[in-house]
């Protein structure tokens, strides 16, 4: 049994890490609130960007256009959101996992556009290429940094040295649930619908020209969806630590109660043994 002096070491050391994930655990919340507005005002937006113009190119017909066609390339390009810190539960290890589960996405295929230094860490360490290191961006996401990415990806896109284009990040459902998804971007992944509306198979006019249109709509869609995959990627992080650092300060509180039960009776086995120890002195001595 452990002695009263390491058991009491081991309680003061438990009350200080106690007092740090409760100080985290307030900061994540306080951050969560506005990261969690912030995301609920946006996801709409950015959810019919992408099914407006999902629909708006699968009523496009044949077109040729570089954005669109992707070349014959096999590589493809993943854009991963995760975060710089850790101590958010499973939040980084559900994203690279993402990557590394999926049986589509070979190893020596992909090319990762990685935004936070945690997905940096994961992926290189299984051998993953990472092309960039994005991870500032996760500090204080902006529009103008989604454009910078989208412009690195697209130039790529575009000649042809990458053939697919994927997202990987978090989705935020609540405080409490976040989604780990994967996308693909572009080409655009059009599904086979059935369409009775004869209105539906009409195809899309562009004016003044298709590849005009499609050099300003398809850079403003990807940017889009880029950042608000950062936005709702900072509210789950957030509401991540969270639940993280409250799990980790009930732990603690539980550790605490033990390890003050197992102190009250050593220190009850301690007092015993010298009221015995005095009581038999005394006895001696008579």
């Amino acid at each position: 049994m452990a002695s009263m002096r390491d058991i009491k070491r081991r309680k003061s050391s438990i009350q200080s890490t106690q007092q740090i994930t409760k100080a985290m655990k307030l900061v994540s919340t306080v951050k969560l609130q506005k990261a969690k507005s912030h995301a609920e005002q946006t996801d709409p937006y950015f959810n019919y960007m992408y099914h407006t113009v999902s629909s708006m190119l699968a009523k496009s017909g044949n077109i040729n256009h570089p954005y669109l066609t992707g070349g014959d390339s096999t590589k493809k390009a993943v854009v991963v959101i995760t975060s710089n810190r850790g101590l958010a539960g499973g939040y980084n290890s559900n994203i690279v996992k993402l990557i590394t589960g999926n049986e589509d996405l070979k190893k020596e295929d992909l090319e990762i556009y990685a935004v936070g230094g945690k997905g940096v860490e994961g992926l290189s360490r299984r051998g993953y290429h990472i092309v960039s290191d994005d991870s500032a961006i996760m500090e204080a996401p902006s529009y103008p940094d989604a454009a910078a990415l989208c412009k690195k990806v697209l130039d790529s896109f575009a000649k042809g040295e990458i053939g697919e284009i994927y997202l990987a990040y978090t989705h935020f459902k609540n405080t409490v649930s976040h989604e780990p998804k994967l996308i693909r971007l572009l080409p655009v992944d059009i599904k086979a619908q059935e369409e009775t509306d004869e209105a539906s198979n009409v195809l899309m006019n562009y004016e003044p020209n298709e590849e005009e249109a499609l050099d300003m709509i398809i850079p403003k869609y990807v940017t889009s969806l880029f950042y608000g995959a950062l936005v709702e990627a900072v509210a789950s992080e957030n509401g991540a630590r969270m639940q993280a650092m409250d799990s980790a300060t009930s732990n603690a509180e539980d550790m605490i109660s033990d390890l003050s039960l197992k102190y009250n009776r050593a220190r009850q086995g301690s007092i015993t043994q010298e009221l015995t120890e005095i009581i038999a002195g005394a006895n001696a001595i008579e």
